[in-house]
């Protein structure tokens, strides 16, 4: 090829490439439209984990958009108190929340099983629940009615029972015990004889160490160290049965959703799914030490007796038989949540129960 035709052609070329880039310029805009979204929390700033997964989203949908799509997130109380996060989403204060389900359980008990209810689900097992066996299907069906869609956007992992100012042995120690409790895990601790209270989290210290309230339950280790209630009340209890995988949720406003392209949905829901996955590895990572700082500051470890268990799971069996029989959107998401439950801890007490339990043998034998 002589240096003329050369020329010529890259000449072509190039002017092809330049009028492809002006064409292209205008359908990637079209595509990534300018979108400003407000989020807010129904947790403080100071959980900076808990907090965090808003974070975690609003960080990658910017970078994932070149900054044209942004979310600006809020801390439970600078737009609305944090226990009408989803209120506000739902009438369009804000287009989205960060949020727990179970907090609305007073509106529908249905709320509560989107995120944990006593006796439920495993962070793992929900979230196959969830992603595989229609959870979130079923959930935005219900959630869809109030005006909201509803992505998992976190997990804290099983969560700890407690802390109380007095050891609690049998279940008449229950009796007449003002605990912050979320969810209706109260109403079923209510049927012995515990009064449960519902309180945001950046206001239980205070009611702790006034002598308000005689126990409180938040999430475990690094969360609790934080909010510092080891100094007024001692003694911690595990499990918290009544949030055995808790889902924290983003809920985004229904029509503001809907009004969105196509890629920012898709965009939506790919990273909600890996802030409900970091959220849970970062819990993971540093709960340990948190307990060892925890008990080395005081705190009591203590279970929660059988006696206990026993009681509360068939006083939760009795309060969802009476919810199935009068609630038809609850009856329905826990007739699935129930029929994967079953099958969830036939399969873990085979591979996973026998390993876990091997390992904890080994660490308590000072052999890892």
């Amino acid at each position: 090829m002589d240096r003329r035709s050369f020329l010529t052609k890259a000449a072509i070329g190039s002017t092809t490439a330049a009028a492809a880039g002006t064409l292209a310029a205008p359908a990637i805009a079209q595509a990534m439209p300018k979108v400003t979204w407000r989020l807010t929390s129904s947790f403080p700033k100071s959980l900076d984990t808990i907090y965090g997964g808003a974070e975690v989203l609003s960080k990658m949908i910017s970078e994932a958009t070149d900054g044209n799509f942004t979310i600006q997130v809020f801390a439970g109380g600078e737009i609305v108190p944090g226990l009408q996060a989803a209120d506000a989403a739902a009438a369009g204060t804000v287009e989205a929340c960060h949020t727990v389900g179970y907090y609305y359980w007073g509106k529908d008990p249905a709320w509560a099983l989107g995120a944990a209810v006593p006796f439920g689900l495993s962070a793992r097992a929900i979230n196959a629940w969830q992603y595989h066996g229609g959870g979130i299907d079923l959930y935005n069906e219900f959630l869809g009615k109030q005006g909201l869609v509803g992505l998992p956007g976190g997990n804290t992992g099983a969560q700890m029972g407690g802390w109380f100012r007095k050891e609690i042995n049998t279940v008449e120690d229950l009796k007449g015990l003002k605990m912050r409790v979320g969810g209706f895990a109260g109403k079923v601790m209510e049927r012995l004889g515990l009064v449960p209270q519902q309180i945001a989290g950046g206001d239980i210290y205070p009611a702790l160490e006034k002598g308000t309230i005689d126990g409180t339950e938040w999430v475990g280790p690094y969360d609790d160290e934080k909010l510092g209630f080891y100094k007024v009340a001692p003694y911690y209890y595990y499990p918290g049965w009544w949030e055995g995988g808790p889902t924290v949720h983003f809920m985004f406003n229904k029509a503001a959703y809907e009004g969105l392209p196509p890629a920012y949905q898709s965009l939506l829901r790919t990273a909600s799914q890996a802030a409900d996955a970091n959220m849970l590895q970062k819990y993971d990572y540093l709960n340990p030490k948190a307990l060892k700082s925890l008990v080395a500051n005081g705190a009591q470890l203590r279970p929660f007796s059988q006696e206990i268990l026993n009681a509360c799971f068939e006083a939760a069996n009795a309060v969802y038989a009476e919810m199935e029989a009068t609630n038809p959107e609850f009856a329905k998401l826990w007739a699935s949540i129930k029929e994967f439950r079953s099958e969830h801890y036939l399969w873990t007490q085979v591979a996973e129960y026998n390993y876990d339990t091997f390992m904890m043998i080994q660490q308590r034998q000072g052999k890892i």
